[in-house]
C-alpha cells in the first residue's frame, strides 16, 4: 500500500539525514494519518485512491509555493520545493490516457455523465483526470 511506502521512505530519509525528502515525506505521511482518522479508519488502512488524491493535492500546493518563491526571487527555496515535488511525484501512477478512458467508457452500458463519473470514481480513483473523463463523457451525450 501507498501508506506503507511513504512511511518506509520517510524512515529511510530520516536515517540518511535527507532533510529535503524528510520534510515532504513527513508532511504527506501526516496528511495520510489525519485523513484516516477523519474517515474513522485504523492507521495504515487509508485506501490508495485517497492517498493518491492527497499526493496530488500536495503537489498542487508545492506548485503554488514554488511560484511564490519565484516571484520574490528566492531561488534556493524554489529549488528545494522543486526537489520535494520530484520526491513525491514518484508515488503517482501513470495516468490513464484519453484512449484508455474512451475504451473504458465504450464498455459501459449507461454512458450518461453521472454513471460514467461514478464508474471512474469507484474504479479508477486517482488513476485518471476526472476533468478529462467528464469532457470525454460529454461527447457521448
Amino acid at each position: 500500500m501507498l501508506f506503507d511506502e511513504i512511511q518506509k521512505a520517510n524512515m529511510d530519509a530520516l536515517r540518511n539525514h535527507d532533510k529535503v525528502a524528510r520534510s515532504i515525506l513527513s508532511i504527506v505521511y501526516g496528511k495520510f494519518k489525519n485523513e484516516s482518522i477523519n474517515q474513522g479508519l485504523n492507521a495504515k488502512s487509508l485506501p490508495d485512491g485517497d492517498c493518491l488524491n492527497i499526493i496530488k493535492k500536495t503537489i498542487k500546493e508545492l506548485d503554488e509555493e514554488y511560484e511564490g518563491y519565484m516571484k520574490v526571487n528566492r531561488l534556493e527555496s524554489a529549488e528545494e520545493i522543486k526537489k520535494q515535488k520530484e520526491i513525491i511525484s514518484v508515488y503517482l501512477p501513470k495516468m490513464m490516457s484519453e484512449d484508455e478512458i474512451r475504451a473504458e467508457i465504450e464498455k459501459l452500458e449507461d454512458k450518461k455523465i453521472p454513471s460514467v463519473m461514478k464508474h471512474f470514481k469507484a474504479n479508477f480513483n486517482g488513476l485518471c483526470d476526472m476533468g478529462l473523463v467528464s469532457k470525454i463523457a460529454k461527447e457521448y451525450n
